[in-house]
C-alpha cells in the first residue's frame, strides 16, 4: 500500500514537472521548414543554428521553441527533404503578428536569409 502511494505521488510529480517544462500553447502554432543552400556545410549549419537560437532566446512572444532536423524516415509519406524545422507556439494570432515584427525576428532574417534557398510556413489555430 505504501509502495502504491509512493508510486502515485511520483507519477503526479513527474507529470506536473513535465507540464511546467512543456510550454506548448495550442492557440496558435507556427511551423517553418528551411532548406539551406549548402545543407552539407557545417559552417552554414552552425551560423544558421546560432542565429536561430539567439533569435528564439530573445523573442518576447514565442512560447514553445522547437528546432528539428529530419529523421531517417522509413515511410513514403514523410518528407525529409528540408534541412531544419522550427515549431513555435503563441498564446494568440495577435502574439504571432507581434513576433513577425519584433526586432529579434527581423535580425534573424537579416542574418540568415542568405543561407536558405527555400522556406515554407504552416500556421494553424486551434479548432477547439
Amino acid at each position: 500500500m505504501i509502495r502504491n502511494l509512493f508510486l502515485m505521488i511520483t507519477l503526479v510529480t513527474i507529470t506536473s514537472a513535465c507540464q511546467d517544462k512543456n510550454d506548448f500553447d495550442k492557440n496558435f502554432v507556427h511551423t517553418v521548414y528551411f532548406w539551406l543552400n549548402n545543407p552539407d556545410s557545417s559552417q552554414d549549419r552552425k551560423a544558421f543554428e546560432t542565429s536561430l537560437k539567439k533569435f528564439l532566446n530573445s523573442s518576447k512572444y514565442a512560447k514553445t521553441k522547437f528546432i528539428g532536423t529530419p529523421p531517417n524516415a522509413s515511410r513514403d509519406v514523410v518528407d525529409g527533404s528540408f534541412t531544419y524545422s522550427l515549431l513555435v507556439t503563441f498564446s494568440s494570432a495577435e502574439a504571432q503578428e507581434q513576433y513577425q515584427k519584433e526586432e529579434a525576428h527581423l535580425l534573424f532574417i537579416k542574418e540568415s536569409s542568405s543561407l536558405w534557398k527555400k522556406v515554407i510556413v504552416y500556421d494553424a489555430q486551434s479548432s477547439e
